[in-house]
């Protein structure tokens, strides 16, 4: 028992370290971000309260029969609000001394005496507090998992007209402590409908697992609940890239997980080396990194120098001297990517084929060499799309056959240098120039964004900025409701005939 104790520690860090799989991509939303989501929140809530819809209320008090309907908020006054973060997992919503104005319908009968009218009242001293925790759904986005809340009335006031007013005013202890207590019912549920259905149906719009193009695609999905801290949120994200010919494939991630420490912008996204390893891979895996020019495709400044190269062998083709040159080139493993304090770079290893194309015949293979490049890259964040701009740096030829003709190959490694630059590197550029989406929900983008290199990983420190009211987004995908999930809670139309009070 002790020995088999013994080997669960030893096992216990390993096991520890292998359920915590490092994120490719992490986003950190600061105290400054949760301000401004705080500023959109609230509108959203103060238009969820005035949907409020509350139940008739009716009554009898001695020889007094009294209605109140179709009561409705006119206006909401939310005078103090905050948003705090919660350790570990919630986010706290605190309205304080709020007033809300109503106006209703009131149908009166004393006796003989019948009497219809509307009444103007006010709830003031309105506290309202909620408790949203954060999780990750089975799709690997974070939602709203539950909510917690709490609301109060301090006092309540109504204004009464009309021939029974004094009636009114002596029965107004009864009425508005009713509609005190119905409409601190009605708060809470307005609330949570409004945080885990309409909420979470933003909160759907974060990209999960999507195609890039029609090569590739992303897996964007969360590897665990967010965390939270008294002033950050934190989310992991797989951060992975598949080719769509094999999209259930796994890459393990051995980079660095990216550590992000700074707090002056409202977010912070993070990107590891495996997160461009992973694209790199699955376009190497696509089968799309290699690139053929044939005839007048080819640069008539480098055929020419080609030919020159290689006249010897071209002059034992006769008499297919004038064939049309063919260059091939593939990349022979996935390209790996290497992010430093001083910059991003990117490593490419390809083979060059150099053939002669005569008509009606199988090509002829001039030359077979190997390439090695560094292209350095330039990342930047645009709205909500992370491109990356490369650049040839370095570049070096050498034959596969012989020291010898790696020497003759020497006078080509600036033309085709060139070649890269002026005809392959524009077409490269090209296809990341669409750029990935960054999983944010629809309607949020990024604003000044700076790029920070670190060793292993890179951060872009930007601040937010909504491009769509919450409100506008929601109703764009807001559940169809049903008669089972929401049962009707609007009050019937009040009868005016004083039989029916």
């Amino acid at each position: 028992m002790a020995a088999g104790s013994c080997l669960l520690l030893l096992l216990l860090p390993w096991l520890v370290t292998a359920s915590h799989s490092p994120p490719g991509c992490k986003i950190r939303i600061t105290s400054k971000g949760l301000d401004l989501v705080k500023q959109e929140g609230l509108r959203f809530v103060e238009q969820e309260l005035q949907n409020i819809t509350i139940s008739d209320l009716h009554g009898k008090e001695g020889q007094f029969h009294y209605n109140i309907s179709q009561v409705r908020v006119t206006d909401l006054q939310l005078a103090s609000s905050d948003l705090n973060f919660q350790p570990q997992q919630h986010l706290v919503f605190n309205i304080n001394n709020a007033s809300i104005s109503l106006r209703f319908r009131r149908q009166l009968l004393y006796w003989f005496f019948y009497d219809i009218g509307s009444i103007n009242a006010s709830a003031d001293g309105v506290h309202i507090h909620t408790v949203l925790r954060l999780a990750k759904d089975e799709a690997g986005r974070p939602k709203i998992s539950n909510i917690t809340c709490n609301a109060s009335i301090a006092r309540m006031h109504a204004g009464f007209s009309g021939t029974l007013r004094k009636v009114y005013e002596f029965l107004s202890t009864f009425i508005i402590t009713g509609m005190r207590y119905l409409l601190s019912q009605q708060i809470c549920p307005s609330l949570e409908h409004a945080s885990l259905v309409l909420l979470n149906s933003l909160l759907d719009t974060v990209p999960v697992r999507n195609y890039v193009d029609e090569h590739i695609g992303i897996d964007y999905s969360l590897l665990r609940d967010p965390s939270i801290s008294s002033d950050t949120l934190d989310l992991d994200f797989k951060g992975m890239f598949f080719p769509r010919v094999r999209e259930d494939q796994e890459l393990e991630n051995h980079a660095v997980e990216p550590v992000i420490k700074e707090t002056e912008r409202m977010v912070y996204v993070a990107f590891s080396e495996y997160f461009f390893d992973s694209a790199m891979l699955a376009y190497f895996q696509a089968g799309v990194l290699n690139i053929e020019l044939q005839g007048e495709k080819v640069p008539k400044d480098l055929e020419v120098l080609l030919r020159a190269t290689f006249f010897g062998t071209i002059f034992m083709l006769s008499p297919s001297v004038d064939a049309p040159l063919q260059l091939v080139l593939q990349v022979s493993a996935p390209p790996r990517c290497i992010i430093k304090p001083s910059g991003t770079s990117v490593s490419v290893s390809a083979f060059l084929n150099i053939s002669l194309v005569p008509p009606d015949r199988l090509p002829v293979q001039l030359s077979s060499m190997a390439m090695e490049t560094k292209l350095s890259a330039k990342v930047f964040l645009q709205g909500k799309a992370l491109r990356v701009q490369l650049d040839l740096r370095r570049f070096r030829i050498y034959s596969k056959q012989s020291a010898l003709e790696s020497l003759a190959l020497f006078s080509l490694q600036a033309p085709l240098k060139t070649l890269l630059q002026l005809t392959i590197m524009p077409i490269i550029n090209e296809r990341t120039k669409k750029g990935v989406q960054i999983p944010l929900p629809e309607g949020m983008d990024f604003t000044r964004e700076v790029v920070t290199n670190h060793a292993g990983f890179l951060t872009v420190g930007a601040d937010l900025h909504f491009s769509k009211g919450l409100r506008e987004v929601i109703e764009k995908y807001r559940p169809v409701p049903t008669a089972a999930a929401y049962p009707s809670s609007q009050p019937a139309e009040p009868s005016l005939d004083p039989g029916s009070l």
